[in-house]
């Protein structure tokens, strides 16, 4: 049997990532550490003005879809995975960063001329990262509406606390710091603290391994890019 791997991603982006972890041998266990809601809206999404959108995350596509049937703007994408479904979502006019909010502004910087229009950035409603900011000086202005929310899970699943509490767990997965910060939240209220010591943490950034730093590990790995073949490598490279 391969090893046992605990997925903390959220339900709605862990099908394509677990089918990976499950043709490459790994067993899987799964505790979701935040819940993706689509809360209805009674707002308009105020596209007026607006010359591209800008997706940070594949969940900012789902919600952006369900509330509007624009497909003819271009779009700008955080990295792969939101670009793929940017396309599943009918967009044609797909660009993509490298993974990371630092170059999701460069990108823009390269392909978008300001002073044709706002971007629009349909987001959640903690946001990693200022985008703003990066691109204030550029003369961007960025309209970011609220159109989904990540709630911190309240528990962790009965399974994954008997699996970590007889050190069956091989490695976790963490693809974000607030999914990181629950984490260690729900381990300090199990006190399960002590029974991460043969665990290894495979962390998509470095701002996702700080926020880790307060429990012990067997190993911490960190993508050399913020996406999720980078990540898997880590994952591999764990066991090496």
């Amino acid at each position: 049997m391969g090893p046992l791997i605990l997925n903390t991603r959220p339900e709605t982006d862990s099908q394509e990532l677990e089918a990976a972890l499950l043709a490459r041998g790994y067993r899987l266990l799964s505790a979701p550490m935040l819940r993706i809601e689509f809360p209805p809206h009674t707002d308009c999404l105020d596209l007026a003005g607006v010359q591209a959108l800008i997706f940070t995350s594949a969940n900012g596509v789902r919600a952006f879809a369900k509330q509007c049937n624009a497909r003819h703007y271009p779009v700008l994408c955080v990295g792969d995975a939101t670009a793929r479904m940017a396309r599943q979502a009918g967009f044609g006019d797909i660009h993509s960063a490298d993974g990371d909010i630092e170059d999701l502004a460069r990108l823009i910087g390269d392909q978008i001329d300001p002073t044709k229009g706002d971007l629009f950035h349909p987001a959640a409603r903690k946001v990693a990262g200022d985008l703003g900011s990066l691109l204030q000086d550029r003369g961007f202005n960025i309209r970011r509406q609220t159109v989904y929310d990540a709630v911190p899970s309240d528990h962790l699943p009965d399974d994954v606390i008997t699996a970590i509490s007889a050190h069956h767990v091989d490695a976790v997965l963490f693809f974000s710091p607030r999914t990181a910060i629950s984490f260690v939240k729900l381990i300090e209220r199990y006190k399960l603290e002590k029974d991460l010591v043969g665990t290894s943490a495979i962390c998509l950034s470095e701002a996702v391994k700080d926020r880790l730093g307060v429990l012990t590990w067997h190993k911490t790995e960190v993508a050399k890019h913020p996406t999720q073949e980078y990540l898997l490598s880590a994952l591999e490279n764990a066991f090496a």
